[in-house]
């Protein structure tokens, strides 16, 4: 048994807030009550046990004084890198990184080796998930090998325990494809998740096609490498009836086009990342491949259109990509290094910080934003704080200050190693256990 004393409950799924106890008894959430009405309730229930021949068990006393209580956090794309690509991140590290970061249910992208394109992977996947202390999902892909040219099994995929469609590091070009790739969605009443990038327009990827690309003697990645395909997408989605999300957004243009879209009840969301609505292009200047990411960092009005557009609900979800390479694939030249950034021990303390501190939006927003909206659109057990519910919690307190000098992720790539944030998490609760405490 666990119970939490004196913390600040913020339940975005119901609009609840107050000071509260919460008292976990297993791995469900038992009771809800003011400060200080739960210890008489965790004595008789540790009773109760003892009289029907249950061990005896002690409570568990966390103090949050001064701390958020809220659901854990939900993460609905991250790359763990395994099967395949171990060396760069496997499902344990991911999901110590993960817990560490205030996450207790994410999403694994398929980029993997085998791909999540058969049932004996996601399965596999799924089993050991099981086995991390958090909850992790697992997509299918859309097409066998992410090739672009055959439709999986998506049907088998779904009854494997897949939550969702994606080829994400890969657009789907086939217009016709995509359609029935919509359509097979809608029948399954699942989500197709989108990489919206045309490689034919792109001559070197990871840098925004501007000012910074010049100065390295590169082209980098145009705008309407993105727009264009959003505006596709949202036309096919219309058509179909279809539920799309725009993986990381990053161009105002797309956010615009997702505004007036969702004005005509066309079903589309979409994903902020924490590196989009904090740096631009000039970052490159400063950490070089280590905010090269596709799609790319791109101007200020872009990272002010994305930040607008979580502010008038235009942009659902906040997600990481968390996205780990090795060191010495970091270290090549710019054309030759891999794109992405770590982000999930940073994504929480990025909204405090770059959203919450300067009043773009409020607490209880950016917790919405990355608990129950991403769980709700996928259909997953998460996301809410309620008797009888999965004990899923994360406790922080959003005004201490944190160094994130080291990384529990296999990987470091990530711009933000070294500096200092807001928002310490004290601990992850996943299913009634701690995943994560901190030290201190």
């Amino acid at each position: 048994m666990i119970i939490i004393k004196n913390g600040r409950l913020m339940d975005p799924a119901t609009g609840t807030e107050g000071l509260y106890d919460i008292l976990i008894d297993g791995d469900k959430i038992a009771s809800i009550g003011l400060c200080g009405s739960l210890d008489e309730m965790a004595k008789e229930a540790a009773s109760m046990k003892l009289m029907e021949g249950v061990e005896s068990e002690s409570i568990t006393e966390i103090d949050a004084t001064g701390c958020v209580v809220a659901p854990g956090l939900v993460d609905g794309h991250v790359h763990f890198r395994d099967p395949g690509f171990t060396y760069k991140e496997d499902i344990e590290s991911g999901a110590r990184a993960a817990a560490r970061g205030g996450f207790t249910s994410v999403i694994m992208m398929g980029n993997t080796y085998p791909h999540m394109d058969n049932v004996n992977t996601i399965k596999d996947v799924l089993d050991r998930g099981g086995k991390t202390g958090i909850k992790i999902y697992a997509c299918g892909n859309v097409t066998m090998g992410m090739s672009g040219k055959e439709l999986t099994p998506m049907e088998e995929l779904v009854e494997a325990g897949a939550v969702l469609f994606t080829d994400d590091g890969k657009p789907l070009m086939d217009e016709n494809l995509m359609e029935k790739a919509c359509e097979e969605a809608v029948r399954l009443e699942k989500v197709i998740s989108l990489h919206e990038e045309d490689p034919a327009v792109i001559t070197d990827n990871g840098i925004n096609a501007g000012e910074v690309a010049e100065t390295m003697g590169l082209k980098g990645s145009p705008r309407e490498a993105e727009i264009s395909m959003v505006k596709r997408d949202i036309d096919i989605a219309k058509k179909t009836g279809a539920t799309i999300v725009v993986q990381h957004i990053s161009a105002a243009e797309s956010v615009e086009l997702i505004r007036q879209a969702r004005r005509e009840w066309v079903k589309v969301f979409a994903e902020a990342t924490p590196h989009h609505f904090t740096l631009t292009q000039d970052a490159v200047k400063t950490h070089g491949t280590l905010a090269k990411m596709n799609p790319p960092l791109r101007l200020e009005s872009d990272r002010l259109a994305i930040i607008e557009g979580l502010k008038d609900g235009t942009i659902d979800m906040i997600a990481t990509d968390h996205a780990p390479h090795s060191k010495e694939e970091k270290d090549k030249p710019f054309r030759e290094a891999p794109s992405g950034i770590t982000g999930l021990e940073t994504s929480l303390a990025l909204g405090i910080r770059e959203l919450v501190m300067p009043g773009h939006l409020s607490l209880m927003e950016l917790l919405a934003a990355m608990t129950c909206n991403p769980a709700a659109l996928y259909g997953i057990d998460a996301g809410a704080i309620r008797i009888g519910g999965s004990a899923d919690l994360v406790v922080f307190n959003p005004d201490e200050e944190w160094a994130f000098d080291q990384s529990l992720s296999k990987s470091t790539n990530t711009p933000f190693l070294g500096e200092k944030f807001p928002g310490k998490i004290y601990d992850t609760i996943c299913r009634g256990n701690v995943v994560y405490a901190s030290d201190n």
